[in-house]
């Protein structure tokens, strides 16, 4: 189990953001993790999607990491921010831009 908790700890602190999804980036396999693609791809931030499919120890290590019962979970700069419906409420508030900006991660799609 520490094994998987020092990969996601490597993934969420060595990447700026990161989601942790069921399936990739370019061919999410649910409809959640694919909001949040369609999110960070429409805002073009640089992001890192792992896939918790490949390994039910990281989709369980996951869960127990961040203490959140669901997939897909945002990271940015080793802070988790939310599942889907956080992640898409902040969007459409303008918050998640501002927060990925004060971050320093840059965004170039439209507010």
């Amino acid at each position: 189990m520490s094994d998987i908790n020092a990969y996601i700890k490597s993934e969420v602190d060595g990447n700026d953001v990161v989601v942790f999804m069921k399936g990739t980036p370019q061919f999410p396999q649910c409809g959640f993790s694919g909001q949040v693609v369609q999110i960070l791809d429409y805002l073009g931030v640089d992001y890192k999607g792992i896939n918790v499919l490949a390994d039910g120890d990281l989709r369980q290590g996951i869960k127990d990491y961040s203490n959140w019962p669901t997939i897909p979970q945002l990271y940015v700069k080793g802070e988790f921010v939310g599942g889907c419906d956080i992640v898409r409420e902040m969007f459409q508030a303008g918050e998640l831009q501002e927060h990925l900006s004060s971050k320093g991660v840059a965004v170039s799609g439209a507010a």
